[in-house]
């Protein structure tokens, strides 16, 4: 019966059936537009094979792989390889090396297929000669040399320099994704919930198989180029990136650190900037001297007719490229095309795969501007396994030569990049605006990052990281940290235990508070710190530009001219220190603070401190009394300052940590000077003073040679009777951590003076000489020289030995001096080291030069530190 329950409930179920039949076919038809359209029309062909010499079987690097009646193509690698993919229904794909004959294969549009071809050589090409050996590659009278020389002698003119007024359009986007995951890891139970992240692709590519996408961002400029005077202004019309939760990611930090990896190449610079190393181009004035070159072919089925130059380095463990130039023979012998590699030897930290292409397009001038850059780099701690593919591309067009804009358009500083302050761009504008359409690996990133940050477990994974790596767990608005400073011990605290925290964006944007408490068992006593912060420009007071003022008060521990940097200075590793280590302070700081930024990378620091520092373990403040012609103890020291601080640091760059910025060094100097007066008489002031200090830090980049670091500074203390833990405290290191910024083989408060000048030097050569060292060149080791001098002295008016009244230096306990003043011989030590073992430690031995007859101290010393490298 039709009335019946059951036959009510067979019909529900019919019902719910034909329901779920539907559902199912709409879904699947919806796939198949989403997913299958492009399969369908574009008809997407993968293409990848070997190609060698058919009677010698050995293969044939950098032949040409072309689709017939097109410009489409690729080169094979330095084996070989190769692999295309083309989108569109070509049956024909044409293999050719010079010497040999062309080769014509068919392919099967729509699918991944393996074509390996044997070429033979063509016997019409081959002439009669006698072999007499091996030839010597020589310069001189070579037709490979000669054309090169007329390429880096046309240089400047192909150039975008050459020509007055400049202005294009620029699109580029930056990918990443973790690389070479086998199935079994994409397998793992971890990755349950996570199967929607990969993705596959052609194996023999760059990459592997399966890919996890994890990082995407894209921008659109307009370029604006003037050549007298100098301007380049880039004017982002729109960017967007792929974003994660900023309490564990610094956003900014990361896409700038990310551009910095992948940094623009122009062939025409004499050094191109590499994962910040910088390889000799090989169109660079003295490339002759350090690469072979080779005309592998010469291609005529366009005008003008192109040469094809193979360069390989003379010594393939050298900072240098191989690859190939395609150069035109139209009298302005400029470079149409580019692909460029490294050597799997070259010693590029993490690196193990580079691939970089450059094309060019002829412009109305008859010059040859860049039309698209790639930039494919892969980062992994082996040859096998999991790692981190990284691609750059950017397109260029709508070129105009010569037109000049209105001098508004040139204001400003000579290079700039100004932001539009339009809203976030919807998805149609940047469909229409891409220049090239993304990668299918690309699409779906931006989705997918942002449904990671909804995943529990991710979240969970995001928060162990950041503690471990950061030393903070986050809370909602609170965050407790740096985790290794909980525990520590040193001679006068005894074992010290310390907790502590912060508040997050999330608890206010504009106020910030920062606290902890310590307690040391051996002297019983609580040490504490409070902060506070307010923004005046409604950002995080950790990231660019920085606008506020700070007030705090800290009670604790410090050694006397013990500056650390990166690092806090009750951090457990530096618990462990080397000699005598009971001299220490007592200190009570209030401290005012305001801070400014600047775009241009101007900043400026006003402050306030009052102090009163009192002598703790085996440190002792003394002075004679005229009175009683006899030493008296002074229990404490107190002063007031006022200070400024100017930073100059041009196109500084840098990734903001929890704790610090993460510095990403460029080739500009930074600038700092600081200004210091003493106030007597104000809040229990007790001397007056006025301090100068200067300090210009630089990196020299050297090409294949390396780079330098190299730091000069200066300082002058105006003032009388200044008792010496005013004075400057040379910062010296008993610890054995290798610290750039310290003296290493220096005691604590052996040097102070009333001026001085110093030099400090850090030389990485990157491994040019372990290179050519069979056994050292596979670890990949790196060598460090480095060097740091310090010339001072002590005026008679600040000096203890000529005025009783003052502070006497520190003395041992067998009556010995164990603070002096620099004499007329600066203090100099050297260091020796080797970077780079595995991958992360770098171990110097030091040298201590002169003043050997102080007490307690070592000529030489092994010192250690983290570094990591690329």
């Amino acid at each position: 019966m039709k009335d019946s329950p059951a036959f009510k409930a067979r019909s529900r179920r019919r019902q719910k059936k034909i329901e779920m039949i539907v559902r199912f076919k709409i879904v699947a038809v919806f796939f198949l537009i989403l997913f299958g359209a492009d399969f369908v029309s574009a008809q997407t062909t993968i293409i990848r094979g070997v190609l060698t010499d058919s009677a010698s079987k050995e293969t044939l690097p950098y032949a040409n792989v072309l689709i017939p009646g097109t410009t489409i193509g690729t080169l094979a690698d330095d084996e070989g390889r190769y692999a295309i993919k083309l989108e569109g229904t070509y049956t024909k794909i044409q293999f050719g090396y010079i010497g040999y004959n062309t080769a014509v294969r068919t392919i099967e549009p729509g699918k991944d297929q393996v074509i390996n071809v044997k070429l033979s050589v063509n016997t019409s090409m081959l002439t009669e000669v006698v072999i007499k050996g091996k030839a010597r590659y020589r310069n001189r009278n070579n037709p490979a040399v000669e054309l090169i020389q007329k390429v880096i002698d046309h240089k400047k003119e192909n150039q975008m320099e050459a020509n007055d007024y400049v202005q294009y359009e620029q699109y580029e986007k930056i990918s990443l994704a973790l690389s070479n995951l086998s199935d079994k890891f994409r397998e793992k139970r971890i990755f349950r919930n996570y199967q929607f992240l990969f993705t596959e692709q052609d194996s023999s590519t760059i990459g592997g198989k399966n890919m996890l996408p994890a990082y995407l961002r894209e921008r659109l400029s307009q370029i604006y180029f003037r050549k007298n005077p100098y301007k380049k202004k880039q004017r982002v019309l729109a960017d967007q990136r792929a974003e994660y939760d900023a309490r564990f990611i610094d956003n900014d930090g990361l896409s700038t650190y990310f551009n910095r990896l992948y940094e623009d190449i122009n062939i025409y610079n004499n050094n191109i900037s590499v994962v910040t190393n910088l390889l000799l181009s090989p169109i660079a004035n003295s490339a002759p001297t350090f690469y072979k070159f080779f005309i592998t072919d010469t291609i005529k089925t366009q005008q003008p007719w192109l040469v094809e130059l193979s360069f390989i380095p003379r010594n393939k463990t050298d900072l240098l490229f191989q690859g190939k130039l395609y150069v035109t023979l139209d009298g302005h012998y400029g470079v149409q095309h580019a692909y460029l590699t490294v050597n799997k030897d070259i010693n590029l930290n993490f690196m193990r795969d580079l691939e970089a292409k450059l094309e060019f397009e002829k412009s109305s001038d008859g010059r040859y501007h860049m039309s698209k850059s790639t930039l494919g780099m892969e980062f992994a701690f082996g040859d096998k396994g999991g790692g981190l593919y990284g691609e750059r591309t950017v397109t260029f067009r709508d070129y105009e030569i010569n037109r000049a804009q209105k001098d508004s358009v040139y204001q400003g500083p000579a290079e700039e990049i100004m932001y539009n302050p339009d809203e976030k761009k919807n998805p149609d504008f940047w469909v229409n605006s891409r220049h090239i359409p993304l990668e299918r690996r690309e699409v779906e990133i931006y989705k997918n990052v942002d449904t990671l940050q909804t995943i529990k477990s991710f979240k969970r994974t995001m928060d162990i990281g950041t503690l471990l790596f950061a030393g903070y767990k986050t809370l909602g608005p609170l965050e407790i940290g740096p985790v290794n400073t909980f525990y520590s011990f040193n001679p006068v605290e005894g074992l010290r235990l310390r907790f502590g925290g912060r508040t997050t964006p999330q608890f206010s944007k504009r106020l910030y508070f920062e606290t902890y408490a310590a307690y040391g068992f051996k002297d019983m006593k609580w040490k504490y710190f409070v902060s506070g912060t307010y923004s005046l420009n409604n950002k995080s007071v950790y990231h660019f530009p920085l606008h506020y003022f700070r007030v705090s008060y800290q009670h604790d521990t410090k050694i006397p001219g013990q500056e650390l940097q990166f690092v806090q200075e009750d951090n457990f590793l530096l618990s462990f220190k080397r000699g005598n280590n009971d001299r220490w302070l007592y200190n009570d700081i209030y401290k005012f603070e305001y801070v400014r930024e600047f775009p241009s990378r101007i900043s400026y620091k006003l402050g306030f401190t009052q102090w009163a520092q009192s002598p703790a373990g085996a440190l002792v403040y003394q002075r004679y009394d005229t009175t009683s012609d006899g030493l008296i103890n002074i229990p404490k020291l107190s002063n007031s300052e006022v200070s400024l601080e100017l930073r100059y640091a041009p196109k500084e760059q840098y990734y903001q940590g929890k704790l610090y910025r993460i510095p990403i060094p460029n080739k500009y100097p930074v600038f700092t000077f600081r200004y210091a007066a003493g106030i007597k008489g104000f809040l229990d002031g007790e001397t007056s003073y006025h301090n100068f200090t200067g300090n210009i830090a630089k990196r020299f980049f050297l090409s294949q040679f390396g780079y330098a670091d190299v730091t000069a500074e200066g300082g002058y203390l105006i003032g009388k009777n200044i008792p010496f833990p005013l004075l400057t405290i040379h910062r010296a290191n008993q610890s054995y951590a290798y610290q750039l910024s310290s003296y290493n083989l220096m005691n604590f408060l052996e040097f102070v003076s009333d001026h001085y000048a110093s030099l400090g030097v850090e030389y990485y050569l990157n491994g040019f000489l372990f290179n050519k060292i069979p056994l050292l060149k596979r670890l990949k080791l790196r060598e460090v020289v480095a060097f740091k001098g310090l010339y001072g002295g002590l005026r008679n008016e600040n000096n203890p030995a000529n005025n009783p009244e003052l502070y006497r230096f520190l003395r041992n306990d067998d009556g010995t001096s164990a603070t002096y003043s620099l004499n007329k011989e600066p203090y100099m030590e050297g260091s020796v080291g080797i970077a780079n073992i595995f991958k992360l430690l770098r171990v110097d031995l030091v040298k201590r030069f002169n003043y050997l007859d102080n007490p307690n101290v070592s000529e030489w010393g092994i010192r250690a530190r983290v570094k990591l490298d690329f």
